[in-house]
């Protein structure tokens, strides 16, 4: 019986090429994005100091609003890293909302969840229109988690929700309580389940959509893989050779 190497299956990052170099750089194009943006900054939805997010403004009327969760195994980053993210959807007209949220383990995943809910429901409080969601790694997870029927949005601002995108998502927990970093996690098989997408149904009427890179670790495409079975005709792969 082979063994797994958990820990080496799910670090996408160490296998890229100068891999450790992308998060100074990611922090260096969000500063300078700041630096010309429109921008308000710092915006409070919670109690816990990491419960912030920054608004990107369009020029003109804001078509809808548009929320970026970053990744980092629910562990790491914050939302200074990935400002410049917004610069595509605010060039096209839409207001986006960029979120820190506490991490692992000051808090557990599940808690997580509910502190990005909050997020959201604060930003759509500000912001008229339909709402797109996205997110990379974890926080692709807490973006489909969002559209999960079991979620903690509120009904009238889950109705404006008309797309998710996971980008590298993860989507079945079950196998990340095998990762040393479960350590932070303390994650059991009852949370596992309760904050997996693919065992919830989803939410009817939102387009979602799952991006992967064909060069990502097993475990990752696997996690993409799953949700498009688990929600068949409503979630959609999307392959590309590198992201």
């Amino acid at each position: 019986m082979s063994v797994i190497d958990w820990d080496d299956a799910y670090d996408n990052l160490g296998h890229v090429p100068n891999g450790l170099s992308y998060p100074p750089l990611w922090t260096e194009r969000a500063s300078a994005y700041r630096l010309t943006a429109r921008a308000v900054l710092d915006l409070s939805y919670g109690k816990n100091d990491r419960e912030v997010f920054d608004l990107f403004l369009p020029e003109g009327a804001s078509k809808g609003l548009a929320v970026f969760v970053h990744g980092g195994f629910w562990v790491k980053f914050d939302k200074s890293v990935f400002s410049h993210v917004a610069a595509g959807a605010v060039a096209r007209g839409w207001t986006v909302a960029v979120p820190s949220y506490p991490l692992a383990p000051n808090v557990r995943i599940s808690e997580i969840t509910q502190a990005v809910a909050r997020a959201v429901l604060a930003a759509a409080e500000r912001v008229d229109g339909p709402i797109a969601l996205a997110g990379h790694s974890a926080g692709g997870h807490l973006v489909s988690r969002l559209v999960c029927e079991d979620n903690p949005l509120s009904e009238p601002v889950l109705a404006r929700i008309s797309r998710c995108m996971s980008i590298s998502g993860l989507h079945t927990l079950a196998p990340l309580m095998n990762l040393t970093l479960n350590e932070s996690f303390r994650m059991d098989a009852s949370e596992a389940d309760a904050e997996s997408a693919t065992l919830h149904r989803p939410v009817a009427g939102v387009h979602v959509e799952d991006w992967i890179g064909d060069d990502e670790r097993t475990e990752f495409i696997t996690n993409s893989e799953a949700l498009e079975e688990a929600w068949p005709g409503q979630a959609r792969q999307t392959r590309v050779g590198t992201i």
